[in-house]
């Protein structure tokens, strides 16, 4: 049996890193309908990049609209199909729980990344978490992955210190780049 050596992933939020954020009062939300998804500017020539520079891209999202009720699981799914189309995304994890479930897979818990990392034999400790939130930067640390957060000014408190912070996906390439 021949070993496959382990890959670097960039996983990535999706609303505020990939697509943007509807924002009321300062704080973040998911888009609910198709004509909100608006991908950011410069994210698919980061995506690029990044690909180039050997990196596997997984978009991690967490999606509690879906166990309110709000949103429906296809609908999430249909977004998701189309942003690893146009931006040739390799995998994608989804929550679709709420704190209440207690599941390992919201984040801040690593369960989104370390799932993906055994399907696509990822090592987390050479792979990056891109997030607008502070439950991405956490999850990112709980996974054992450095951590980029892209700072829109929202009104929530960044409770973990990440390694690097960005105006954008596109923004953070150059660090990115000086991690390999």
């Amino acid at each position: 049996m021949i070993a496959r050596s382990k890959q670097r992933g960039i996983f990535l939020d999706r609303a505020g890193v990939l697509i943007r954020a509807i924002v009321r009062e300062k704080r973040p939300y998911a888009v609910s309908k198709m004509e909100e998804v608006q991908i950011l500017d410069g994210v698919p020539e980061a995506c690029a990049t990044l690909s180039s520079l050997g990196y596997l891209l997984v978009l991690t999202t967490n999606q509690p609209d879906v166990a309110r009720g709000k949103i429906t699981r296809s609908f999430v799914d249909a977004v998701n199909i189309e942003l690893s189309r146009r931006l040739n995304l390799d995998d994608v994890e989804v929550c679709d729980h709420d704190d209440g479930d207690h599941c390992i897979c919201r984040k801040p818990k690593p369960g989104l990344m370390v799932r993906s990392a055994e399907k696509l034999s990822i090592d987390l400790a050479s792979s990056i978490v891109v997030g607008d939130r502070w439950r991405d930067v956490e999850a990112g640390m709980n996974a054992g992955c450095k951590t980029v957060f892209v700072d829109y000014g929202y009104d929530e408190i960044l409770k973990a210190r990440p390694d690097h912070v960005a105006p954008s996906l596109y923004g953070a390439v150059d660090w990115i780049r000086s991690q390999t």
